[in-house]
């Protein structure tokens, strides 16, 4: 076999696939039209998110509110995570957390709260200063000094929290699954870069989005999809078909819908045990709803 012609055609396809994945790459003219929809597309393009039926109070039978963490150092989880590098990648092609930032950065998302209970509202000036931080050195500039600008970037996301609701419908006879709120897990911006402290490895909830009001933005914003380029997915459609794994960290409960490490101490095993006692307990309410 001549390995090196085999070479050179794996880099053409994997060149070819990339280049396929922007819009208007036939038609161009110019580099400037690449990426760029013609007017006949714009106006005949329905591409929206599937809206949700509505679910009436009273078909649903069953319902329990958890929360979930999704860990971005595992593999399936990776859309979630690139790229990092938006200078290199297209417009329609940004992280996840990126696209949350741009999305209330431009007024686009604006059900943003400091906790899961939505009971504080907050803007893009608050998540301003949870994600920016600018230190003076030596006086600042006023005194001949210099300011250090620290930026919670989406390379420093380590997860997110997912906040949702298991519930069976009597109506369509199964049990489903509604997303209500994300939240991007990074580090404190306020002690970025200070030498006496590290806590590189401590993640603190930097703010939560309602996630039906976010919808549009998330639809807007494309993942790579590796079985065909000319063809990406959403990350809405990514997180309503749950395509990411994750682990329970707390379900509601009579006891202030504490954590489960909140009384499973000191062992990650158990821990990850009680976890799976959650979910397998959601799974077999499905079943019990068909016994009598």
């Amino acid at each position: 076999m001549n390995w090196k012609r085999f070479y050179v055609v794996i880099i053409a396809l994997a060149t070819t696939g990339v280049v396929n994945a922007q819009a208007n790459l036939l038609n161009a003219k110019k580099v400037e039209e690449l990426g760029k929809k013609t007017q006949a597309e714009i106006d005949s393009d329905d591409d929206k998110p599937l809206p949700y039926g509505y679910i009436s109070d009273r078909d649903v039978l069953w319902s329990k509110v958890v929360w979930e963490y999704v860990d971005l150092n595992q593999k399936i989880n990776l859309p979630y995570y690139y790229p990092v590098d938006t200078a290199s990648a297209l417009s329609t092609r940004r992280s996840l957390f990126d696209t949350l930032m741009k999305g209330i950065k431009n007024g686009d998302i604006t059900e943003v709260y400091e906790d899961s209970y939505f009971t504080t509202k907050i803007g893009y000036d608050e998540v301003k200063q949870m994600t920016v931080n600018e230190r003076e050195i030596d006086g600042g500039v006023e005194q001949g000094g210099y300011v250090d600008v620290y930026n919670v970037k989406a390379q420093d996301i380590k997860g997110y929290l997912i906040k949702g609701i298991w519930y069976f419908d009597k109506r369509g006879g199964e049990l489903k699954y509604r997303m209500l709120a994300i939240a991007p897990m990074g580090p404190d911006v306020q002690v970025m870069g200070v030498a006496e402290i590290d806590d590189s490895d401590e993640v603190f909830e930097l703010f939560w989005v309602f996630f039906p009001d976010a919808r549009e933005t998330l639809h807007a914003s494309k993942v790579f999809n590796p079985k065909n380029s000319a063809h990406p997915i959403s990350y809405d459609n990514l997180l309503n078909a749950r395509r990411f794994n994750s682990t329970i960290v707390k379900e509601e409960n009579l006891y202030g819908d504490r954590k489960i490490e909140d009384y499973v101490r000191g062992n990650s095993l158990f821990q990850l045990l009680e976890a799976d006692r959650i979910k397998e307990g959601i799974r077999n309410r499905e079943m019990d709803m068909w016994n009598y």
